[in-house]
């Protein structure tokens, strides 16, 4: 030990030994690991608290420079200040050739990478909590070299994210497991809009010393490939923290096989994730003599010296942190408040924020109130003003700038006040500073402005006018994305219709956001926000709302085409249109196209996604007609919401392509078949695999579940000629249909589900009891298209599919370019039609009227047949390669179409456009005369049409 220092324990001795209390002392120091543990015995050998602390002193003089720090820091921590400052000027400083210096060197590269990488700072007062700590950091240990996931669990407010952050200040993790940094982010209640803006702006921060500049991901899969290749090739063995998780489907954006250690208050919440997974839980309080410790560090006192009122608080709030961090801010500020404090929790005096709140802490809401109550009163407004941030969104020191009209400095100022006081918190991330609540803050906040949120979010949105003017934000600038993604929020908060009008109703707002962020977000505002879009009318919302739905998966891709040129191509009515022809006009010196005859392609579908990075095979609605269910080329199962597109459920199912999917009756599960010769049955909601089949011994083309609710039976067919039914409360199949002699392309249960219809390679359709498995009927379909002098057997017809009317009593099957009707009864054939002279048909599908019949072709279109007249009534073009599937909606409203492009459309029954009968294969000459088109074509071999 120094000489120094010597000196100073020497000098200071007697009023040492007169004060301090070992025991806590003793525990610091062994944490330390400058006291050993028989040394510790030795001390408490003593007969007196005294001569206990004779002895300390006397075995810290035998040691060395560390061994004093540890000592000064015990005495800082567990509450004598005044001994400590005896001390301080005897501190050793750490000398050039000391050990200690590499390990200092250490801790400033520690600071570095829990800045870079997010991690939050400590909090003013803080106490150690360390068997948790350490739980952490041993469960990180069995992480070794593997993914894996460790789950930080406990109730709100218990102190998960502070113990998490601190795990992380140990050099050892961070050299020996961590050498590729950490990667903190705040994840929050979010849906699938808020999470893509929380992967985007990650990839950002690991993108930040990138030479190339990337756009950033448009929707989640694609952020989640980015985040993955990052990980993998710039972050090697790194950690990735998701703080505040809420909803396990959040978790599989991020389930990369990388390291993830995540803060929650659901156990359970990994569960639908693979890997290793462990766990530490928090518990919901602290225990009672640490309670006693924060409140002695806020009013500056020792343990021993603190009033009996505070024993009473920790025990009436439960040892909460954040209620104890709280109220020791306001005790700060007024130590003789006790015993107010104490009547204020005990009383009950401010009520909850919620009846049924969703957090159990009965004194939390008091707490705050207390807090925002002791505020000056051009305070509280100020913090009033926080009533309308979003949840779980750090803001912008510019934003509260423009909000306040205040500059940066004076704007710090007093959101510090509030940081003190524990009533905001503050992301340090270099030079910018970013604010947020608590959401229980943020919670009570709301609760206690109720009345006045409309003019505060009005207010926003005024200060935000009178600093941008006509202007809007550029990337640049350090408040801009707050803006494009909360702008029409605060704008819907204030109930100022024209304005968001204005905004939403904005080609350019529309380019520079969708530029930014892709047209996921807009689309869900429209929806959002709809009510207040549509007071005066709903015809300009459904324009741009229907404009980003058809164009959306040209709006997400790259380079980003040009907005003006698509908006030329909507119809003439429409004020997107209209928008899009006055820039065109204004722009001079440009080129733009704009059709003449669009009146022929108006309201031809309404939404087009692209779910899949290959082509989509199948696709369906469910029966509440709320979400599709699609797959494909890509060995995925998709989910999403029929209205938006917005994906609801993304699972890599399968092996190898997915030929087929279908939604139970009620909607509770999915069922995929594939060329993996595999059946699996899902969760529609969770994604969890409920069952697999694997009897099937070539690949798996159909799959479809009974029609009633409640037992729940499927019907699968293959390639090795057999159908199966599954009863998915058993393992195995129920029954086995024998008959075929090629492969069985489809097959389908019966409205009443008594019978299942089967469609084969052999040329035949199959009738088959649902119960038994008998064979009950057979159509030989290869008889309609044989010639005179032909055999039934030298013909080969693939017959591809076949469906039933609503009532049972017809049957129709499509095989080549022919549509055949039969009676379900007696197989005799009602009527026949052939479709198209120049492709087949891919796929056929009753609407549930039973007067028409969609069929879709290889020729990249989807035509409507009245059945009954035998006329197409529409002729649906769009699709930039052959359609594999047409399904209509339960109530038939709605059919969709899936294609090799990757697209699915969805198409309004009543407005698809009625055909001209004119399938322009060759065109041979056309007039313009007069505003009129005439095109001269070949309709086939033998005639032309005009």
């Amino acid at each position: 030990m120094d000489v120094r220092s010597r000196n100073y324990l020497l000098m200071n001795r007697q009023a040492l030994e007169n004060d301090i209390k070992t025991s806590y002392i003793m525990d610091r120091m062994i944490s330390d690991e400058v006291l050993t543990l028989q040394e510790e015995e030795r001390v408490k050998q003593q007969n007196t608290r005294q001569e206990r602390a004779a002895m300390l002193i006397n075995i810290i003089l035998t040691k060395d420079n560390n061994s004093y720090r540890s000592f000064y820091n015990a005495l800082l921590h567990e509450g004598y200040r005044d001994l400590a400052a005896l001390l301080q000027d005897g501190i050793p400083a750490i000398s050039s050739g000391n050990r200690k210096s590499s390990m200092d060197g250490m801790t400033s590269r520690v600071k570095t990478i829990l800045c870079e990488g997010g991690v939050p700072q400590r909090p003013v007062v803080f106490v150690t909590r360390p068997k948790l700590v350490d739980a952490i950091k041993k469960k990180l240990y069995c992480l070794g070299d593997d993914p894996g996931w460790v789950t930080v669990y406990g109730m709100a407010g218990c102190g998960k994210t502070v113990l998490t952050a601190e795990a992380l200040r140990d050099p050892q993790i961070l050299e020996d497991y961590f050498p590729g940094g950490v990667h903190w982010i705040s994840v929050g209640k979010q849906d699938k809009a808020g999470l893509l803006m929380k992967l985007q702006t990650l990839c950002s921060r690991l993108e930040h010393d990138s030479t190339l500049s990337q756009r950033r991901p448009h929707n989640i899969e694609e952020a989640k490939d980015r985040l993955r290749l990052l990980m993998l090739h710039k972050y090697p063995r790194s950690l990735l923290v998701l703080d505040d998780i809420w909803d396990s489907w959040v978790l599989k954006a991020f389930d990369n096989q990388c390291q993830v250690l995540i803060t929650s208050r659901d156990r359970s919440v990994t569960d639908a994730v693979a890997g290793n997974k462990y766990e530490v839980h928090v518990e919901s309080g602290l225990a009672h003599e640490k309670g006693l410790e924060i409140l002695s560090l806020f009013v500056n006192l020792k343990i021993s010296e603190l009033p009996e009122q505070a024993n009473s608080l920790v025990r009436e709030c439960k040892g909460s942190p954040l209620v104890i961090s709280l109220i020791g801010a306001l005790l700060r500020d007024f130590p003789s408040r006790w015993e107010y404090y104490l009547r204020q929790l005990q009383n009950k005096q401010f009520k909850r924020i919620r009846k049924s709140s969703s957090y159990d802490y009965e004194a939390l809401d008091e707490a705050m109130s207390i807090s925002v109550e002791q505020l000056d009163d051009n305070y509280k407004d100020y913090y009033k003003d926080l009533s309308i941030l979003p949840k779980d969104v750090k803001v912008p020191t510019k934003v509260i700038c423009i909000l306040w009209d205040m500059e940066t400095e004076e704007v710090e100022d007093i959101l510090q006040e509030f940081v003190n006081k524990s009533l905001l918190f503050c992301d340090r991330n270099g030079k910018s500073f970013h604010y947020y609540l608590h959401d229980l803050q943020l919670d009570f906040l709301t609760e206690k402005n109720r009345n006045q949120l409309q003019e505060l979010h009005k207010n926003i949105v005024n200060q935000y006018k009178k600093y941008y003017k006509l202007n809007t934000p550029v990337l640049s600038q350090e408040d801009c994305m707050y803006w494009y993604n909360f702008l029409a929020y605060h704008m819907a908060g204030a109930n100022m219709q024209q304005e968001l009008r204005d905004l939403m109703f904005s080609l350019d707002w529309i380019k520079a956001k969708t530029e930014l962020v892709g047209p996921a977000h807009l689309i869900h505002e429209y929806v959002e926000y709809s009510s207040i879009l549509d007071q005066k009318d709903s015809t300009v919302r459904e324009n741009f709302q229907e404009f980003l739905s058809l164009n959306g998966h040209l709006l997400g891709r790259q380079p980003f085409p040009d907005i003006i040129q698509l908006g030329l191509c909507q119809p003439e009515t429409s004020e997107v249109y209209q928008q899009a022809k006055l820039h065109a006009q204004r722009e001079t010196g440009t080129f733009y196209l704009e059709w003449i005859n669009k009146k022929s392609l108006k309201n031809l579908y309404r939404l087009v996604v692209r779910p899949h990075r290959d082509a989509v095979y199948h696709a369906c609605f469910s029966k509440d007609r709320q979400r599709i269910a699609s797959c494909g080329a890509d060995k995925t199962l998709q989910v999403f919401k029929a209205e938006s597109g917005e994906r609801l459920l993304e699972i890599n199912a399968h092996d190898d392509e997915i030929l087929c999917c279908a939604f139970s009756a009620d909607g509770e599960f999915v069922a995929t078949c594939s060329s993996d010769k595999k059946v699996k049955v899902w969760n529609s909601r969770t994604g969890q695999c409920r069952c697999v089949y694997e009897e099937h011994s070539e690949q798996v083309n159909c799959c479809q579940f009974n029609n009633r609710s409640g037992q729940y039976l499927l019907a699968t067919c293959s390639n090795d000629t057999f159908i199966k039914i599954w009863d998915l409360n058993k393992k195995y199949c129920r029954n086995t249909m024998i008959g075929h002699e090629n492969s069985v392309n489809h097959c389908r249960f019966s409205p009443n589900d008594e019978y299942v219809a089967s469609c084969s390679t052999d040329g035949t359709v199959k009738l088959w009891e649902a119960r038994s498995g008998n064979e009950l009927k057979s159509i030989e379909i290869k008889d309609f298209f044989k010639n005179a002098d032909e055999q039934p057997d030298d013909v080969e017809v693939l017959v591809k599919c076949c469906s039933w009317s609503r009532n049972g009593d017809m049957i129709l099957v499509v095989a080549k370019n022919k549509l055949l009707l039969f009676d379900s009864k007696t197989c005799g054939l009602i009527t026949q039609v052939i479709v198209s002279h120049h492709s087949t048909i891919q796929y056929c599908d009753f609407c549930p009227g039973d007067e028409l019949v969609a069929v879709a072709l290889s020729h990249c279109s989807v035509e409507l047949w009245n059945i009954k007249s035998l006329s197409k009534v529409a002729y649906c073009r769009g699709h930039m390669s052959w359609v594999h599937c047409v399904t209509f909606s339960p109530d038939g409203s709605l059919f969709l179409t899936s294609s090799d492009d990757q697209t699915i459309r969805i198409w309004e029954t009543k407005k698809v456009c009625k055909s001209s009968d004119a399938v322009l294969k060759s065109e041979l000459d056309v007039v313009f005369h007069n505003g009129e088109v005439m095109i001269l074509a070949i309709y086939n071999q033998k005639h032309l049409q005009v």
